[in-house]
């Protein structure tokens, strides 16, 4: 029956070739989907983490609470001491933000956030590598250097040299400063942020007081590794105790952890669309190809063959265009992505848009085991589905007529 059925796809030879073609494309364009989103979310999930860590340590009820003094955490050593006890090789950062008022030239202000970070060596090449587009980052004893948001140095007309001055208000430390402008920073939300040493940000607002620690692990690279993190969560809550609240970056980011969520949900549901519509394709082949061969299901059934295997022989018929199709593009899918892998995909005249919602200008696509079993079973899927009315309608011809149809 297998190989009767693949015989009868090379009666109509072209019209077999332009069938399997559509179905390589679709799953050409299905992993190529499937790489590039894979990628964006890997992308996404490892911007995020790096700026707002794996797990967050802060003070207890901290979104229920306004006042800056409440969401100081003043204990940041002793904290940072017993994380190091659980996980010794967890990397850690430690930030203090503050609001306030920045003034630039021609005293043009903006109201913005200040954020002091103290970060270890490789979080911090990470950092720079990925959002400094001028000067360079402070030191983190320099308690006299700036570095802004692109957005916000076009708005207070600075830029590297010049000076700006931060003022804040009930706080703990001199409330005012002024700062030389050392860089400049291309991130997510860049009209309204500012970033500096720790120490010179505690000594702004509040000496020797933290808003947050974040642990950073090294090992968790991709969305795919993040199935342990609520682990990790859950095992520091119950060293720290009940004084402080310990949350994974989804409890951080709800927003952009729904996102991330339904990405492969709406990238199954185009999926489904691109199938349908080759699965019309083959459906189309596979019909014509009943059509024309009426007298010969007619001489085979009344010979001996019975319906329920005249049904599977164009059930076969249809796989096999499926399968073969599905095998050209799976081949030039996964040449194509491994490609990219190494170099890169950049939409053009894009990267701007992506920066200012904190997604990478250039993807690295890869594909998942989970992605190639989806694709497997929509070929399966459409290959079935697409000969079934036609695989009903052959099975359902009675001998005798048939022998006499003609077209």
């Amino acid at each position: 029956m297998i190989a009767l059925a693949w015989r009868n796809l090379w009666r109509k030879r072209w019209r077999s070739i332009v069938t399997l073609l559509a179905v390589a494309l679709v799953v050409y364009l299905t992993l190529f989907n499937f790489g590039l989103m894979a990628a964006a979310k890997n992308s996404m999930y490892s911007n995020l983490t790096e700026a707002v860590g794996h797990v967050q340590v802060r003070v207890k009820d901290h979104r229920d609470k306004r006042e800056f003094s409440s969401l100081l955490v003043r204990d940041a050593g002793a904290i940072e001491a017993e994380i190091n006890k659980i996980f010794p090789d967890v990397e850690l950062v430690k930030a203090l933000q503050v609001g306030g008022l920045i003034e630039g030239n021609e005293q043009r202000s903006r109201g913005g956030m200040l954020i002091g970070l103290d970060q270890p060596p490789d979080i911090k090449a990470e950092f720079l590598k990925d959002y400094l587009i001028a000067g360079e980052f402070p030191a983190k004893d320099d308690v006299e250097s700036i570095v802004l948001g692109r957005k916000l140095a076009e708005s207070l007309k600075v830029g590297v040299g010049d000076t700006v001055y931060v003022y804040t208000f009930d706080t703990e430390g001199y409330g005012a400063s002024a700062y030389t402008v050392k860089g400049l920073v291309n991130v997510f939300g860049s009209e309204a942020i500012a970033f500096s040493s720790l120490l010179a940000v505690q000594e702004l607002a509040a000496p020797d007081a933290v808003n947050r620690v974040e642990l950073h692990f090294t090992d968790l690279k991709t969305f795919g590794d993040d199935s342990s993190v609520p682990a990790l969560r859950d095992q520091l809550k119950v060293s720290l105790g009940e004084t402080n609240s310990v949350e994974t970056w989804k409890e951080v980011e709800p927003g952009f952890a729904g996102y991330l969520d339904i990405i492969d949900p709406i990238n199954l549901i185009f999926t489904a669309i691109f199938f349908v519509l080759a699965g019309l394709v083959v459906a189309n082949t596979i019909y014509l190809s009943i059509i024309e061969r009426v007298r010969e299901f007619g001489v085979m059934m009344a010979v001996g063959l019975k319906r329920r295997k005249v049904f599977w022989l164009v059930i076969l018929e249809s796989l096999w265009l499926c399968v073969t199709g599905a095998v050209i593009g799976g081949l030039l899918g996964a040449w194509h992505i491994n490609y990219l892998s190494k170099v890169g995909f950049k939409i053009p005249g894009m990267g701007e848009a992506f920066a200012n919602v904190g997604v990478p200008s250039v993807f690295y696509p890869g594909l998942t085991p989970s992605y190639v079993i989806y694709t497997i079973i929509f070929v399966v899927l459409t290959g079935i589905i697409a000969a079934i009315v036609p695989a009903i309608t052959a099975g359902r011809l009675q001998p005798v007529e048939a022998m006499r149809f003609t077209v």
